[in-house]
């Protein structure tokens, strides 16, 4: 009996085996707008402890605050957040 020979006899068929051929990484999915209009969506930022503290210490409703301060901002009418201690 023969022994096979122990290097391949085609070279370029043995490269090609020897490496994978390269994936592209699938693109990123694209975003679709919400279909009702000013529907909330989740999301989570970090924001510094002071802007927090500042819209957390009324209570219950802060995150609304927040987003009524970014509306605000967006529209182009910023509203002054100076220090509330004198509301009385």
């Amino acid at each position: 009996m023969v022994n096979p020979p122990r290097r391949p006899t085609n070279p370029m068929e043995a490269a090609e085996a020897a490496f994978k051929p390269i994936k592209k990484p699938a693109p990123a999915p694209v975003r679709e707008a919400p279909a009702a209009p000013n529907v909330r969506e989740l999301v989570s930022i970090r924001i510094d402890r002071a802007v927090l503290d500042h819209f957390q210490e009324d209570g219950p409703g802060w995150q609304d605050r927040i987003n009524e301060a970014l509306r605000q901002v967006v529209a182009g009418n910023p509203v002054a957040t100076g220090d509330r201690s004198n509301d009385d």
